[in-house]
């Protein structure tokens, strides 16, 4: 270890403290802990250039341990990461300035408590809770494995990153990193690391209450190559197990670092040194063993900025640039690769990508909306070559295998292919497709709506992050029929919608899906979940209804009163979009006026202009009726005091769906019957 190696780590520490301590709230143990660590990664081997932190070929460095967040925020203003604005534009200065770090976790810092993509350059994946940033690097991995298979060339290594993800002792407990290693071993994924952070210390106290498996012997038996560092101080050790996971072409690697929390503090191997500041005293006694000065606040000496400059800065910038000259060849000698990839990394879809979107001919049977789905996700997959993705082990269900010749299955033996097998692992999928998207591939994963609540805090960071997953979901009522209840999600649709950002879609026929996919397909920021049906749903003669193509308004008039003049609105979704139809043909034949209007997607029709939103849903017709396959909650913004709702106030049952849909009043008798009373200014009986 050098000199300017010991005095760039140290300076990291102090930027740390002195973050906290103004902040008065943070995490000061881990950043002193793994300070060295981190600076060995990204001063000795990390493939990044901070001058273009977005270049694709670049190693991914994903803070897992994400309440750590001071560490990443120090390395970033000591290597000089650049600001990148939202259209991928390089500004020319730094994305985290010392004035940041002054402001940590205030409002408007770009230093806030967690790392948070699109928010400051640099930041991989937002990661809040734990365990989510291993699992999100697993999809890195992939994505970059996908990538090299389809696009490297002789003579063109385009893509052979690395991803590092740094965990601490609570991503190892989160069932979500048991998911994403068990995978990650069986892929054989042998571009990816995760450094653990082993500092046997969580909010609660010593990790001996709580955890005390042997986490080698678990990784060892996932697949994995596993080495160990015994003091996270020794930057040689580590320098030693990085070479040893650089060796590695058949296996992911755990790095094991034995750390001291809040090492060189008072507070020093204790609980203490987790989650509050130092304090004054303690803050000037860990400078005082560092060596720096002890009431200089965000002390950073000029030869640490031009040491890190001769490092990763050199470094980076040479990888770059022969990747960049690289590329020039490659758009020469493979021009129609080298146009993918740059849609890509725009996010882009070739020009003629709607061509291949089918259309549904009328069809009172019908078919489910899971297989049309699967029908134009096939067609759309040949289209879009880097749409890919999966299931968690229920592709014959959700209908999401590609069958098109030359799709594949993505193993060890053949990176090419577009079908990912996730497994029984719900949370890991999506968390995986958010690092594939995370990428710049158009990822997809599918499961039963109800095991949404298993994914739910990976959904909900799609959204944050604002990438263009898509969470693909059958089996999305009370249609399971003799499932029963426990797979009948009733609340799930209404989670769903409650969460910002987050698009969901649930058609009530085959060309509503295709329209649905035409919208999403073309998604840059937005995460979207599609809510398919098991049971068939007829196919619309849209010759006397609305086109399907209202579905990229959210909502639109499927059907209107036969005057024009609607007495009642009947507002559905899904399947009950049918049932809303045979209901205002029984109103009709009574001489009640009914229009159909048809909701697919709540969200896009918010964001229509009032004069849109009042064309479909008159302001003047206070009757309305809503009705859908799940809780009611949320409805009462579209029905108003006037409406009521025809949905679930009960979990379901198992039985056969006819018996269900009689029981829990989805039959056009109990709409029709509800219609009247409201035309009548009635309260409907609760069934």
């Amino acid at each position: 270890m050098t000199n300017l190696d010991t005095l760039s780590i140290n300076t990291i520490r102090g930027l740390c403290m002195d973050a906290i301590q103004a902040a008065g709230s943070g995490h000061p143990g881990t950043p002193l802990d793994i300070a060295p660590v981190a600076y060995t990664l990204w001063q000795r081997f990390l493939r990044f250039d901070p001058a273009d932190p977005i270049w694709p070929n670049r190693d991914r460095f994903v803070l897992s341990e994400g309440h750590a967040s001071a560490l990443l925020w120090s390395l970033f203003h000591l290597t000089g990461v650049h600001a990148v604005d939202p259209d991928y534009e390089i500004l020319g200065r730094r994305a985290v300035t010392l004035d940041d770090l002054k402001s940590f976790r205030q409002l408007g810092s770009h230093c806030p408590g967690h790392p948070e993509y699109r928010l400051t350059s640099g930041v991989e994946a937002t990661t809040g809770p734990l365990g989510q940033g291993v699992a999100t690097s697993v999809g890195m991995a992939i994505a970059g494995q996908w990538l090299a298979a389809r696009y490297n060339r002789d003579g063109f290594p385009l893509f052979d990153f690395d991803v590092y993800a740094l965990a601490g002792d609570g991503c190892m407990m989160e069932g979500i990193s048991s998911e994403a290693a068990s995978l990650a071993g069986h892929l054989r994924l042998s571009k990816l690391c995760w450094i653990y952070d082993s500092n046997r210390v969580t909010i609660e106290g010593y990790t001996g209450i709580t955890f005390t498996e042997d986490v080698a012997a678990r990784f060892l038996s996932y697949g994995w190559n596993v080495t160990t560092v015994a003091d996270a101080n020794d930057i040689d050790a580590v320098s030693r197990a990085l070479h040893t996971f650089k060796a590695e072409t058949e296996r992911p690697t755990l790095v094991v670092v034995h750390s001291h929390i809040g090492y060189g503090s008072p507070v020093e191997d204790t609980p203490k040194a987790h989650g509050a500041p130092l304090g004054p005293d303690g803050v000037r006694a860990a400078k005082r063993f560092f060596g720096l000065p002890e009431d200089a606040d965000f002390f950073v000496p000029p030869q640490v900025y031009d040491w890190f400059a001769e490092g990763i800065g050199t470094r980076g910038d040479r990888a770059r640039t022969a990747w960049e000259d690289s590329l020039k060849a490659y758009r020469d000698a493979h021009p129609r690769a080298a146009d993918e990839l740059e849609r890509i990394q725009r996010r882009e879809l070739p020009d003629d990508w709607e061509a291949a979107l089918p259309s549904f001919p009328p069809d009172p049977k019908g078919i489910a909306t899971r297989d049309s789905s699967g029908r134009v996700l096939n067609a759309l997959a040949q289209a879009v070559p880097w749409l890919l993705g999966g299931s968690a082990d229920l592709a014959p269900s959700t209908k999401t295998r590609l069958v098109f010749d030359g799709a594949k299955d993505f193993q060890p033996g053949d990176r090419s292919g577009r079908n990912l097998h996730f497994g029984v692992r719900e949370h890991a999928a999506a968390a995986i497709a958010n690092g594939m998207a995370l990428t710049k591939l158009r990822p997809y994963w599918s499961g039963f709506l109800i095991f949404s609540d298993y994914a739910r805090a990976a959904i909900r960071l799609s959204a944050l992050m604002e990438i263009p997953v898509l969470h693909i979901f059958t089996h999305d009522s009370i249609g399971v029929g003799e499932d029963g209840p426990t797979h009948q999600p009733v609340e799930q649709l209404a989670s769903l919608r409650a969460m910002p950002g987050l698009l969901v879609f649930r058609p009530a026929d085959a060309n509503e899906v295709v329209e649905t996919w035409r919208v999403v397909a073309g998604l840059h920021r937005e995460p979207a979940a599609l809510v398919l049906s098991r049971q068939a749903l007829p196919t619309f003669d849209r010759s006397g209804l609305g086109a399907a193509s209202g579905v990229a308004k959210g909502a639109y008039v499927l059907a209107d009163a036969p005057s024009g003049a609607p007495d009642v609105i009947l507002l559905a979704t899904g399947s009950e979009v049918a049932l809303a139809l045979a209901a205002r043909d029984e109103l009709s034949a009574e001489g009640i006026g009914a229009r159909v209007v048809s909701m697919p997607c709540w969200e896009l029709f918010d964001r229509q202009p009032e004069e849109y939103r009042d064309q479909v849903i008159p302001p003047d017709v206070t009757a309305r009726v809503a009705i859908e396959q799940a809780s009611t909650f949320g409805w009462d913004r579209y029905i108003g005091t006037g409406g009521a709702v025809v949905g679930m106030h009960t979990f379901g049952a198992s039985a056969p769906l006819k018996q269900l849909l009689t029981k829990f009043g989805f039959t056009p008798e109990r709409v029709s019957q509800v219609a009247r009373e409201r035309v009548a200014g009635r309260r409907p009986s609760r069934r």
